[in-house]
């Protein structure tokens, strides 16, 4: 008996085991293998619901004008570092 065939004998009481389980769990529909990947949108099942969107934050003049100087002074101690 080679390896090929004692594959294909356990396979087989696999298979002949899972339709008994079904059986006895009340399923008549043996169990279906599912490809690999993401799933297909089914047109029966109910769409999950819409994610809130969120409001674009909006940056004022005032605001912007204050992180510009921060950024100006903060690169004008790092030159005035490295040329020490």
């Amino acid at each position: 008996m080679g390896v090929s065939e004692i594959l294909a004998t356990i396979d087989q009481e696999i298979a002949q085991l899972q339709q008994a389980r079904n059986l006895l769990s009340g399923g008549a529909a043996p169990m279906v293998k599912r490809k690999a990947g993401r799933p297909r949108k089914s047109a029966g099942l109910a769409a999950p619901a819409a994610k809130a969107v969120k409001k674009k934050r909006k940056l004022s003049p005032e605001g912007r004008k204050r992180i510009a100087e921060a950024v100006k002074k903060r690169w004008a101690a790092q030159r005035a570092a490295a040329a020490k």
